[in-house]
């Protein structure tokens, strides 16, 4: 059963379930994470209303660029450009992520306050992706946590192939706590686990989020190329997680890895997150037209299944008699 919403199209019927948090904060990677695989460079101006759309819908973190090498991630070339046409809207945090301490020049001469650092669980992604061995990827990270700490920044922390690598197969859930906690002792505020080619399923992300000895400064990132992302996302709920990192129309993957399809959509997140009667803060119908607005820029349609469905619904306007 759905409802009509004031924004246009549905909206599921709440009902409650036990045992999930009041409320979850949609940690928002679509202008970064998003569009980092996207072929075509967006214009800086259309990742600025981007941006300014998503804050406008309710979100209160948006993760907005990185300073990543332009050859390696030439979406990302104009992130200076980007921050600077950004308009702030107060409560609202813009975290950037940060490969390693030229990045952070960057981001402290432009006046970031949050940033993101990014680590591997597996050695082969971490030869592939940072051109480092497991152990030695900390080396990258240390100082650049240290040095953010000390002008008060805050930062986060991802690490990628949590469940499962292409090369290496499952990944140990006794090596992802052990990074995981090495990237926390250094001062990070949050740990963001990935499940970067979407091998995941419910039980494993109730045993990691276990592993961790509970959910206290854990978020979960899902992709959804075997369909479980929403499973899993519930699962990490039923956990005790309350920050869920998502990407509005479902827009993204991973450059380093081939089999890293997109990102869980935050159209389909919110949908069950308001079906569960968890609060989000988020308008899902101005979700909806943000990603229609974004497909037609990208020249392709949003892979969200809410969005297809509710860009489809028809109007709540009555037929005239």
């Amino acid at each position: 059963m759905t409802t009509r919403g004031t924004t246009g199209g549905a909206r599921p019927a709440p009902y409650r379930a036990e045992g999930l948090p009041e409320r979850v904060t949609v940690y928002e990677v679509g202008p970064r994470d998003g569009l980092q695989n996207e072929p075509v460079v967006v214009p800086v101006e259309v990742k600025a209303e981007f941006v300014a759309r998503l804050a406008a819908a309710g979100h209160t973190v948006i993760e907005t660029t990185s300073f990543v090498h332009p050859r390696w991630v030439p979406q990302l070339a104009d992130a200076a450009e980007l921050l600077a046409a950004v308009e702030r809207v107060p409560g609202v945090r813009y975290p950037v992520l940060v490969p390693n301490e030229r990045g952070l020049e960057r981001a402290l001469e432009l006046g970031v306050t949050e940033i993101a650092v990014f680590a591997s669980a597996t050695e082969t992604f971490a030869a592939k992706n940072l051109n480092r061995t497991l152990d030695s990827q900390f080396e990258m990270f240390e100082p650049v946590v240290a040095r953010a700490l000390e002008h008060g920044l805050k930062v986060r922390a991802y690490v990628s192939m949590c469940f499962g690598d292409p090369w290496e197969g499952p990944t140990p859930i006794g090596q992802v706590v052990e990074v995981g906690r090495r990237l926390l002792d250094l001062g990070c505020f949050e740990l963001s686990l990935g499940d970067t080619v979407g091998v995941g399923t419910p039980g494993h992300v109730a045993a990691l989020i276990g592993a961790f000895g509970g959910p206290e400064r854990l978020a979960v990132h899902f992709h959804d190329t075997y369909g479980q992302a929403l499973a899993n996302t519930l699962a990490a709920l039923r956990a005790g997680v309350t920050v869920v990192d998502a990407s509005t129309g479902g827009i993204g993957g991973c450059p380093y890895a081939e089999s890293a399809t997109g990102n869980l959509a935050t159209e389909d997140l919110v949908w069950m997150l308001h079906g569960l009667g968890v609060e989000t803060g988020l308008d899902l119908g101005a979700l909806v037209e943000t990603s229609t607005w974004l497909a037609g820029r990208l020249g392709r349609p949003s892979p969200s299944r809410v969005v297809q469905a509710l860009s489809k619904a028809p109007s709540e306007t009555p037929p005239k008699e």
